[in-house]
């Protein structure tokens, strides 16, 4: 799913279009090894990846975390292995969300464009310092063609100013990176990039809102994206391109007089709870599908979303979906069923 990605780069760097070296790996373990060399000294850094080779990159992940390392990796989605399947679901990524990187998921080309150039500005800034996975539903937007506005390389310079990192590795100015953490220290450190994560809730903000001047379009506000949920009594809560389906969903059930809507979690890691709650105060059943499931338990979304509510007086229903799994397709069907069923049920339900 992410040759394309990585191809597309390699023509840019051979016409002479970007500036930039491609480095040469044997496996994702190696591309994303590379990417703390390139980025600890001091270069802006970028890869991608899907899938299994997602999960051979797993203990670097947590390493380029713990280094306060800015790398931006996209993900296209996939399923994981076996049975051997290269269709997507959200299972590659979200078994990744405790590795320390911020996780923003994307519903179309066009986002996930705008929100690769974000990514840097909100991963580089000296509040933040954490790496970034731009996460896009494989095929489904991968292998698919979109209109695409590309942005004025001028004004994404302006946007995006030339990356100034806080530390680097330089022979004229030495520093250690990524040393020995005892157990009288360790803790502090894990300690540090949690708040980190939980900082760069309001750097995403800000640096969706100062891209919505830029370039005239933004997303929400950057962590959640709601439609039509002013007055709903319903909501639908989904990652990815469901979403396209869902407002299709939410437009059709509207004519029948149901007071539906739709509300997408753009950014998993970290997770927007004080914005969920804010806009579910009104809203008596929500249903929430996961293209992913925390095997022998429920999916990973209907979770957390349900945890935001945790001391909260006047709690909505929500109840958690399945669907999606593998790459099969999610339908407006699967969706309406799951308006149906919110308030209904006391277990995840499989739509299949």
């Amino acid at each position: 799913m992410d040759t394309h990605i990585v191809e597309r780069l390699a023509e840019f760097i051979n016409n002479g279009e970007l500036n930039a070296e491609m480095i040469h790996v044997e496996s994702e373990h190696s591309a994303i090894s590379a990417a703390i060399g390139s980025e600890a000294t001091g270069v802006r850094t970028f890869t991608a990846t899907a899938s299994q080779g997602l999960a051979l990159m797993h203990e670097i992940l947590f390493i380029v975390a713990g280094m306060r390392l800015p790398v931006v990796m996209a993900v296209a989605n996939r399923a994981l292995s076996a049975p051997i399947n290269i269709w997507n679901d959200h299972q590659d990524s979200i078994s990744e969300r405790d590795t320390g990187w911020i996780q923003l998921y994307i519903e179309s080309a066009q986002e996930a464009l705008d929100t690769i150039i974000q990514a840097y500005k909100i991963a580089e800034n000296h509040e933040v310092l954490l790496p970034v996975m731009v996460c896009l539903d494989g095929f489904t937007l991968s292998h698919v063609f979109e209109p695409v506005d590309i942005p004025n390389e001028k004004d994404v310079n302006k946007f995006l100013p030339k990356y100034n990192p806080l530390f680097k590795l330089d022979p004229k100015k030495p520093v250690t990176m990524g040393p020995i953490g005892f157990p009288d220290t360790y803790m502090e450190f894990r300690q540090e990039t949690h708040e980190a994560i939980i900082r760069a809730k309001e750097i995403i903000k800000k640096t969706n809102t100062e891209f919505k001047k830029s370039f005239n379009r933004g997303y929400g506000d950057g962590v959640l994206e709601t439609y039509k949920i002013e007055d709903a009594e319903y909501a639908v809560v989904a990652m990815g391109t469901i979403c396209g389906t869902a407002r299709v969903v939410v437009d059709e059930m509207r004519k029948e007089g149901k007071k539906v809507g739709l509300i997408k979690i753009k950014c998993f890691r970290p997770f927007p709870k004080e914005e969920i709650t804010n806009c579910c105060k009104n809203i008596k059943n929500i249903a929430v599908i996961d293209r992913n499931i925390s095997l022998g338990n429920e999916g990973a979304l209907f979770t957390e979303f349900k945890s935001a509510f945790y001391n909260q007086e006047n709690k909505p229903i929500i109840n958690g979906f399945v669907a999606g799994l593998g790459g099969r397709d999610v339908t407006k069907e699967h969706i309406k069923k799951a308006f149906e069923r919110t308030g209904k049920t006391n277990q995840t339900e499989w739509l299949s």
